[in-house]
């Protein structure tokens, strides 16, 4: 464990990864213990676990690989415990405290997978030790602060959160719906409540839950994620009760509100299916008015080519410029075979984006867009496009003096990928025939 920890050795950013893969080798010999020796697992963990909090202030964990593993010791130390059929009160009271006592965060959000590994009589001490610690933080709040605070205060919330995983765990509505009443209702709590109740097949019940949820989230922008899962097994539900109709009908808002694939694919899912091919063509005119990114997003997915090759014709060139790249070289891809016109517009826009933000790093990718765009326009005899944005480059971007030479060489005819690549060079300087 020592050598692995590297005490007194700061572990840097980049060197993160390759520190918490040989932290892991360690972790996986301790688990290989707990079936024939659990107690010195649970030990083992322990010890661990102290040496990963006093490396601590060693290590760069911005990228959270260090925390993860520490939050995955934990629940195997859980594991080992209760193999060791230690007494589940004292393991509840040890963890709480380890929660308590977090000055670098690891334990944070820890419960979500501490439920799942604790057995059901570990459940019922962790669940009762968070009780009590709830209730007396409610009590302290109360007489500090008076019973008119607005709502649970930090301290109160955070252990209500714990008790929320753990009554999901064990698929306890009536205390979770209680422990909402007690704290704040969310379109989060909602979407819980909805799954216990399908988990048991009360439909109806799950399907109230779920339209609660989703009036909870119209006001409430930072419950997008819960509102997206809420809107889907709404129609789940719908379809379980027969209302398949329903389900379309809120499948088709759901499109026509946020035009895109992932929206389309959910309309897909619930059509009937001698009706897609009429669902699909409404949908694709319906898409219409969409933003141009969504839209050639989703037109490239259906295959609606000639939709992409009209939208991108009638666009202006700033429109395209500000769109992504993620959006834009699919279809540049796609078009330059058939649609060369169009296809060097895109090329052309991604380009100039390049240059416009400055990327100095990208300018290279911008010369090879350039170059597309150059071949597009030549074969699509659209010679004078070419040359007005040469000189429209030359004009708005000549004082990107590294770029600009490089592009006056472009522009001459001599291509940048036509010349050899540094391996293709060192090839040739190896090789008998590149020495002669």
């Amino acid at each position: 464990m020592e050598a692995a920890l590297r005490p007194g050795q700061f572990i840097g950013y980049r060197a993160d990864w390759d520190f918490v893969a040989g932290l892991e080798k360690i972790a996986g010999r301790i688990e290989g213990l707990v079936r024939s020796d659990p107690a010195r697992a649970a030990a083992l963990y322990e010890t661990f676990l102290a040496g990963c909090y006093e490396k601590a202030q060693e290590i760069d964990g911005s990228s959270g690989n260090f925390g993860m593993f520490i939050d995955k010791l934990l629940c195997g130390w859980i594991r080992a415990r209760q193999a060791a059929r230690c007494d589940a009160s004292e393991t509840a009271t040890m963890l709480i405290d380890r929660m308590d006592n977090d000055p670098y965060g690891f334990a944070y959000r820890l419960e979500k997978d501490a439920v799942k590994v604790m057995s059901r009589e570990g459940l019922a001490a962790f669940e009762r030790a968070v009780r009590r610690r709830f209730q007396a933080k409610g009590e302290a709040e109360q007489a500090s602060e008076g019973a008119h605070h607005p709502g649970p205060a930090p301290a109160r919330r955070r252990w209500a959160e714990v008790l929320r995983a753990i009554y999901i765990q064990q698929r306890a509505l009536s205390s979770y719906v209680a422990l909402c009443e007690q704290t704040e209702l969310s379109a989060g709590d909602c979407l819980a409540a909805a799954r216990m109740l399908g988990a048991r097949r009360k439909l109806n019940e799950a399907l109230a839950w779920v339209n609660r949820g989703l009036a909870l989230s119209e006001h409430r922008p930072h419950e997008a994620a819960a509102e997206h899962d809420l809107a889907t097994m709404k129609r789940e539900l719908l379809v379980k009760l027969d209302r398949r109709g329903e389900a379309v009908e809120e499948a088709w808002a759901g499109f026509q509100a946020h035009p895109s694939t992932f929206s389309y694919e959910e309309l897909m899912r619930f059509v009937p299916a001698s009706g897609r091919a009429a669902w699909h063509a409404k949908a694709m005119d319906a898409a219409a008015g969409a933003d141009l990114g969504s839209l050639i997003e989703l037109w490239l997915r259906t295959k609606e080519i000639e939709r992409v090759v009209q939208r991108v014709r009638a666009a202006g060139d700033a429109e395209l410029e500000g769109l992504s790249h993620h959006w834009t070289e699919p279809a540049a891809v796609r078009l330059a075979r058939r649609y060369p016109d169009a296809a060097a517009k895109v090329y052309r826009a991604m380009g100039m984006r390049i240059l416009i933000a400055k990327e100095s790093k990208s300018y290279a990718a911008a010369l090879s867009n350039f170059e597309r765009a150059k071949r597009c326009y030549e074969r699509a005899s659209l010679g004078g496009h070419w040359e007005a944005m040469v000189e429209e480059i030359r004009r708005a971007h000549h004082r990107k003096v590294g770029f600009m030479a490089n592009f006056e060489r472009l522009v001459a005819g001599h291509w940048p990928n036509q010349e050899p690549s540094f391996l293709d060079r060192a090839r040739g300087r190896w090789s008998p025939e590149g020495r002669r």
